[in-house]
């Protein structure tokens, strides 16, 4: 049985094909280019001559929480790596707080946190502390030793990550949930206006998945970073985003979660679907 306000793909029989769908929010217009997180600007990205994103024209303003749909290969991962300035696009521009993501070199402004803990790290000797510690890193620097805020900051980034009390635990005696709250906590210890994180419970439990929700929406809501998540889970993005793009090569709708339906929904995917919400008792309205 879903949970409260999650949301069921049902396929129909019956039902023909939907258009796509943009929702063109321009809440931006008015807002300096250096302030907006990320920004992309008829955005083309091919290998070997095939695009795989194309045409995509949209802004992610501060303090949302946007949230990144679409199924397998529709081109999700492309467009974080060229958030992130991994990937130069083929056409067109991604801007990052107004300059050229592959350019970009003010990254004390943006924290990312990947799919899962990669093995070597999982097993690797150390403490909760000192993965943490790692993202205070910003080259050496021979006043450093004068630096004697760091311990605080990293601190700071573990109560929010509500994983204070693992400071002194070796990684990999972490649950998968608890690995990414590390993870977490170690892309806050420099303060990110704008945190981008892909398909961050994969793996977790769902005991995990509601700590990790009211984790990001605490860092949200109350402490104002603009979030980014590339997810699967439509229930929760409908549950706890504020806004959401969804691609498959192009984009097919963005806007308010509320305005996310079936007919953007069939388009995202290929084939009809139902949009079921339920309540506290779990009844179809």
């Amino acid at each position: 049985m879903p949970a409260n306000g999650s949301t069921e793909l049902l396929s129909q029989d019956n039902g023909s094909d939907t258009e796509s769908q943009v929702v063109d929010r321009q809440q931006d217009q008015n807002l300096p280019a250096d302030q907006i997180p990320i920004r992309f600007d008829e955005t083309w990205f091919s290998y070997n001559s095939v695009p795989v994103v194309r045409d995509i024209n949209f802004s992610i303003t501060p303090g949302e929480f946007a949230a990144i749909l679409g199924p397998n290969g529709s081109g999700k991962t492309t467009l974080m790596k060229l958030a992130l300035g991994l990937l130069k696009p083929t056409s067109g521009q991604v801007l990052l707080f107004g300059e050229p993501a592959e350019t970009f070199t003010d990254w004390h402004k943006v924290g990312y946190v990947p799919q899962r803990t990669q093995a070597t790290e999982s097993r690797f000797p150390a403490s909760v502390r000192e993965i943490v510690n790692f993202g205070s890193y910003s080259g050496f620097s021979p006043l450093s030793i004068f630096k004697r805020d760091k311990s605080n900051r990293v601190d700071e980034a573990m109560e929010m990550a509500g994983i204070a009390q693992l400071a002194s635990r070796r990684v990999s005696d972490l649950s998968v949930g608890q690995q990414q709250r590390m993870l977490i906590a170690r892309s806050l210890v420099r303060k990110p206006e704008l945190l981008v994180m892909d398909e961050p419970i994969a793996g977790v439990d769902a005991a995990g998945e509601e700590q990790f929700h009211t984790m990001v929406r605490r860092l949200n809501r109350d402490l104002g970073i603009t979030i980014v998540m590339v997810s699967h889970d439509i229930g929760a993005v409908m549950r706890e985003a504020t806004t959401c793009a969804c691609i498959n090569r192009d984009i097919v709708f963005h806007g308010p979660v509320h305005q996310l339906d079936a007919q953007a929904l069939s388009g995202l995917y290929g084939f009809p679907v139902d949009v079921l919400m339920h309540d506290y008792e779990h009844t179809h309205r």
